[in-house]
């Protein structure tokens, strides 16, 4: 049986979590739920909801998470998933490990992404997108591997579920099954403690959902404008490689 160790490598409020379901919902498949999240919060120091208690419930040492990303998957699973937040691997953080693993982008048009994340967040900065680290990553696997990785675009993926994960099962040689477009609504043991403050609208999910039309039509305070012509150059570097549906 071959191995998928696939990082899913994205930024804030994107349709991370339902993508996470989708795989997760695969019986050939398990899921772990950014797990750098701990330490980025003990090493940066951000205030964001559950701090305290996503440390104290998470791994907080990377290098221990790195060892349990790469560790024997059990028996019967050939694709362990990872939802990864590109923002999470931080500069200090060792990159070696990338190579052990196949990697895949999910990526959002940055406007409603900023809005979105200004509501959860109030004041970020750059950074905090994930939008640079999502292209460092990006370019460092071309760069080892000499291949340009999947990236999915969140709006096609909402607009055609079925035929974005054919595409992207297909860009992975992974079988696509169609258990990957629907979901039981809940928990899942496999979210990480944060799911309380962040997963609401997923968790009363059975499915990929459009986003609603204010999230698309809601415009911008000055200070997000200003972060949205910095994320623009980026978000268009990614998208320009987007996986189109057969």
């Amino acid at each position: 049986m071959s191995l998928l160790r696939l990082a899913m490598w994205s930024g804030p409020r994107n349709v991370s979590t339902a993508l996470m379901r989708s795989w997760g919902n695969r019986e050939d498949t398990v899921v772990v739920d950014e797990p750098f999240y701990a330490h980025y919060l003990k090493v940066t120091g951000l205030d964001h909801p559950g701090r305290e208690e996503v440390i104290a419930h998470h791994e907080s040492d990377w290098r221990r998470v790195v060892d349990s990303l790469l560790a024997p998957l059990p028996d019967g699973v050939s694709i362990f998933y990872q939802k990864q937040m590109s923002h999470h691997l931080l500069p200090q953080m060792g990159r070696e490990w990338l190579g052990a693993v196949t990697h895949a982008f999910l990526i959002r048009e940055p406007r409603p992404m900023l809005a979105s994340l200004g509501d959860k967040l109030g004041d970020f900065d750059l950074a905090a997108t994930g939008l640079p680290q999502q292209v460092e990553i990006f370019d460092h696997v071309v760069r080892t591997t000499g291949r340009i990785p999947p990236v999915v675009d969140s709006a096609d993926l909402l607009a055609a579920p079925g035929p974005m994960l054919r595409a992207l099962c297909a860009a992975l040689d992974v079988l696509f099954t169609s258990r990957m477009l629907a979901w039981p609504p809940g928990r899942r043991s496999s979210d990480g403690i944060w799911a309380k403050y962040w997963y609401d609208r997923v968790e009363r999910s059975t499915g990929f959902e459009a986003p609603p039309a204010t999230d698309v039509l809601r415009g911008l305070p000055p200070r997000l404008e200003a972060l949205d012509a910095q994320c623009q150059p980026l978000y268009q570097r990614l998208h320009a490689h987007r996986l189109r549906p057969p």
